[in-house]
């Protein structure tokens, strides 16, 4: 006698208090289903039974799930709400990976600037046109979107520079976002360029001598980071740093040891874009 199939119900459920971006774990709590169909409201869908799936901005994104039987199916709809971080995050895509970074609060005439340039698109298909194994990976640059081969680049921007923001908690550890700067008395940054420290080992000798010449204080929780993740802690109070990669330090590592030539620009293009998560 053949077993009856259970009726075919469609349910699912997920967690709350969600902040972009929201990598949200569906849990399906359908019956008698033997496929499925998921539609997460932004465009994207999925098969699997229990999809995970990130929401990279913030809003109310209507999620449905139609469970199959056969030729059966039954659907039920929730609505997923994913509020705006509290901090101010931006995503810098590359052909390498996605990086997720954090601005700092500290930094605000930095923080603001980079906001407003990557909301204009300013940042969309230009160039890391500086990169150096072991040290950093810089871009920015203006001049280097759609830049023929071996142009040179560097010396691009928006027209103005920003004023100096050091803060003491804020050093070129592995990751560190900081702004270029062309050499000028009060340190004043470029109103576009920026590079992210890759960096390498650093020795309590070398905290010491820097400690010594500059005229200030590591604290033993900075020193402990710089043992762990490396830095470039030369550059600490000489150029000001604004943000720090919190996902994705492996791109960094792939776009520093990509191939090279004249002014340390890379021989094959590698690109960018900038979205802030709202």
């Amino acid at each position: 006698m053949a077993q009856k199939k259970k009726k075919l119900a469609a349910d699912f459920s997920f967690p709350e208090h969600l902040s972009a971006p929201a990598k949200v774990v569906f849990v399906n709590q359908s019956l008698g289903a033997d496929a499925y169909l998921w539609d997460f409201g932004d465009g994207s869908t999925s098969s699997e039974a229990d999809p995970t799936h990130v929401y990279k901005h913030s809003g109310n994104y209507k999620v449905k799930l139609t469970a199959l039987q056969g030729k059966k199916s039954k659907s039920v709809e929730k609505v997923v709400q994913v509020k705006a971080p509290e901090r101010c995050l931006v995503e810098i895509e590359t052909e390498y990976g996605t990086m997720l970074a954090e601005l700092f609060a500290s930094t605000p005439k930095h923080r603001d600037n980079f906001v407003k340039l990557a909301d204009e698109g300013f940042y969309d298909g230009l160039l890391f046109h500086r990169v150096i194994n072991g040290f950093m990976i810089q871009g920015g640059d203006p001049q280097s979107r759609n830049a023929a081969p071996g142009q040179m680049l560097g010396v691009g921007g928006p027209g103005y520079q920003i004023p100096a923001e050091f803060v003491d908690s804020l050093i070129h550890l592995k990751g560190a976002i900081a702004a270029a700067r062309t050499n000028n008395p009060k340190k004043e940054s470029s109103g576009s360029q920026f590079y992210i420290v890759q960096g390498g080992p650093v020795e309590e000798s070398q905290l010491n001598q820097i400690e010594m010449m500059r005229g200030f204080r590591y604290t033993p929780e900075q020193r402990e980071s710089y043992r762990k993740l490396g830095g470039t802690p030369h550059l600490d109070r000489e150029y000001t740093v604004f943000g720090r990669v919190i996902e994705g330090l492996e791109v960094i590592d792939k776009i520093a040891a990509v191939e090279t030539g004249q002014a340390d620009r890379p021989k094959k293009d590698v690109w960018m874009k900038v979205r802030v998560i709202k």
